[in-house]
């Protein structure tokens, strides 16, 4: 297996624009998140290095925050990363037979939603045998930023007020939003627009499962009226 030294290019080229800033700035607010809640700077810096996951980042220093034992820590961090199954399922197969090698154990640490997202809006437009170098560049580029983000965030914390702080979190899911509404699929767009008001109002009564309703409900619901339509196209 070798790499298109090319498209590995072009893949870090198109990362180095919104999505590598995006991810830049949402790492920094995590820094300054680890410092505001008292951790070591190697620990929060490390947590991007070695997870490279947000959410699982951001639940691993509120636990560490409540003293919570190491059990409870690893199962809340470990199913908030059950999204990468699913995320790897359905972009390792669009990867040629003849390219799989123990590569993929490497590649798959730079899996994260920002590269996932637009390797499954762009993958369709490109050949097959380009696709893996591709996310190689774009993915790594992405992973790349995060460390010294985060070490600046942690540098610059208590520079900027809380509350931009946290928006900085939550810019990187918003980019993954907005990418994920350029995919192509009806029944993703659908999902998006269902689990939007569904999520809110699940969070009026169970607040701590909100997001588990939300995607559960929302996503059935869109794959029942995307295959009913389907189904009426075909009929």
């Amino acid at each position: 297996m070798s790499l298109n030294r090319d498209i590995v290019l072009k893949g870090a080229k198109d990362a180095f624009g919104a999505p590598a800033a995006i991810l830049f700035a949402g790492m920094l607010g995590f820094g300054a998140m680890g410092q505001a809640n008292g951790l070591d700077i190697w620990l929060t810096s490390a947590t991007s290095f070695f997870m490279f996951a947000l959410p699982g980042q951001v639940v691993l220093v509120e636990l560490l925050v409540l003293s919570a034992s190491g059990v409870t820590i690893a199962i809340a961090v470990t199913l908030t990363a059950t999204r990468f199954f699913t995320m790897c399922l359905t972009l390792f197969p669009q990867f040629p037979e003849k390219q799989r090698s123990s590569f993929y154990y490497l590649v798959v640490h730079f899996v994260a939603m920002t590269a996932w997202a637009v390797s499954m809006r762009d993958f369709p437009k490109m050949k097959a045998e380009d696709r893996l170098s591709y996310f190689t560049g774009f993915a790594f580029v992405c992973w790349a930023v995060s460390t010294p983000a985060t070490v600046l965030g942690y540098m610059v914390a208590g520079q900027v007020p809380s509350y931009i702080n946290l928006g900085l979190v939550f810019i990187n899911p918003l980019f993954f939003l907005l990418t994920f509404t350029e995919v192509k699929p009806r029944g993703n767009r659908i999902a998006i627009l269902l689990g939007a008001p569904i999520g809110l109002l699940s969070y009026l009564w169970f607040p701590d499962y909100s997001l588990l309703i939300a995607g559960i409900v929302g996503g059935t619901i869109a794959y029942m009226i995307d295959k009913h339509f389907r189904n009426k196209q075909h009929a």
